[in-house]
């Protein structure tokens, strides 16, 4: 039935009316699961009854003794779809046998006034639209036992989304991941410096302290005085892909950059298609969605081709003296998709790891089950990189924060035969 519309709010309601039927009869749905039935019916169709019912018992039953419950509540769901006044399916044709088999409005009628009449259908509710008596119920029900509390459910769908691939993400989606990237603990790993400062234990005593300290006490040195080597937070450099086939991640991206250049001190940002340009200075509003306007409006070759190695080169040749300075960690955000000379990647990638501490590589694609870095820019580029990894998803990036915060002062070991691969956050 081609011609059936759905009226996705009304839908929505009747889910969710569906789902809270469900917790009253002893099977718990949240939020997660109201949200992958209205993409179950959504595929199937409400036209396919039958298909419909499986496909929403797969995603809600978790025991076989819930099997005829939930077949029972489907039923009267489907029912109340059916009476729902306006009609939730403005239909031109019929549904299925299900809907067939219902008999004309003029033939209901009667019945429905005789049954109101003689004390009313055991479902109470049989229309999807909201009265102040279902509100009334949907409050009461909110404070029985059996129902999960509004935090639980809150949970439920913050961790669908931290699950979910950034290029299947809705506006409203994009703007709750903002929030929830905002959580993560960034924090950077640190390096110790020449400079010393005062402890309580420290790696060698701190004789001039110690000498002022003795004046007070007849010129006699009796409390030791320690000292230790500074630390500071290792910088942070991100190179980012935004050419075409980075298009449906892009946005996300500088969204999680630009968190990282607010929260942190000492991040340079570039990104490059088929050339280089920095963008740190753009990235440095308050207001995201004008920081990410500014990005576009710097950069000439946006959603463009990619030459991954040409642009490594300008990296290395103008910028890596200025920002790989203390032995910056790079990120490197690129799927690997490359118009360029892969010999002339390779070279290039070796001397960008020789001129930092970490060389990190996070591909989108990665995330994705069966993905092989098949690639030629990919293949050139694996034996420099120290750490490959996914960013598809919040849980990859809470992988990365993880990563990041342990670089320290440890001597990288350079395998020179591949690098290690992440698969965190599918």
């Amino acid at each position: 039935m081609s011609d059936t519309q759905l009226s996705g709010a009304l839908i929505e309601r009747n889910l969710a009316h569906f789902a809270r039927r469900l917790r009253q009869a002893g099977i718990k749905v949240g939020t997660g699961h109201v949200m992958e039935m209205f993409q179950a019916m959504e595929v199937v169709g409400p036209q396919r009854r039958a298909d419909l019912a499986a496909a929403m018992q797969a995603i809600a039953v978790y025991r076989p003794d819930q099997i005829p419950v939930f077949q029972r509540e489907f039923d009267r769901f489907w029912q109340d779809i059916l009476r729902a006044q306006p009609p939730i399916f403005e239909q031109s044709a019929p549904m299925d046998d299900a809907a067939n088999t219902q008999p004309p409005q003029e033939q209901r009628e009667p019945e429905q006034k005789k049954k109101s009449e003689e004390g009313g259908d055991e479902s109470e509710e049989t229309t999807i639209s909201v009265s102040a008596d279902e509100v009334a119920d949907e409050q009461s029900d909110a404070e029985e036992p059996d129902a999960p509390p509004q935090d639980v459910l809150m949970f439920s769908a913050e961790e669908a989304l931290r699950k979910k691939d950034f290029g299947q993400f809705t506006p409203d989606e994009l703007a709750t991941a903002r929030r929830l990237m905002a959580r993560i603990n960034w924090k950077l790993g640190t390096r110790k410096t020449r400079r010393m400062e005062r402890a309580h234990k420290g790696e060698s005593i701190d004789q001039r302290a110690m000498l002022r300290g003795s004046l007070r006490q007849g010129g006699i040195p009796i409390d030791l005085r320690y000292r230790r080597r500074k630390e500071k937070m290792r910088p942070l450099v991100l190179i980012c892909d935004i050419s075409g086939s980075m298009d449906r991640y892009s946005r996300t991206l500088l969204q999680f950059v630009h968190t990282l250049e607010s929260g942190l001190d000492n991040v340079e940002v570039f990104v490059f298609g088929t050339r280089l340009t920095r963008i740190t200075r753009e990235l440095r509003k308050r207001d995201v969605d004008q920081a990410i306007t500014d990005v576009v409006n710097a950069v000439d070759d946006w959603s463009g081709g990619t030459r991954i190695g040409e642009a490594v080169r300008d990296f290395n040749f103008r910028w890596s003296r200025r920002v790989l300075r203390s032995n910056a960690t790079v990120v490197f955000i690129s799927d690997g998709w490359d118009r360029g000379d892969p010999i002339l990647l390779g070279e290039e990638m070796a001397r960008l790891q020789r001129s930092c501490r970490r060389l990190i590589w996070l591909n989108p694609l990665l995330g994705a089950s069966g993905y092989q870095p098949l690639t030629q820019g990919i293949k050139a580029a694996l034996p420099y990189i120290d750490y490959f990894m996914p960013i598809h998803n919040l849980q990859s990036l809470e992988a990365l924060a993880e990563l990041l915060s342990s670089v320290d002062d440890t001597p990288p070991l350079r395998r020179q035969q591949g690098a290690e691969t992440f698969r965190h956050g599918k």
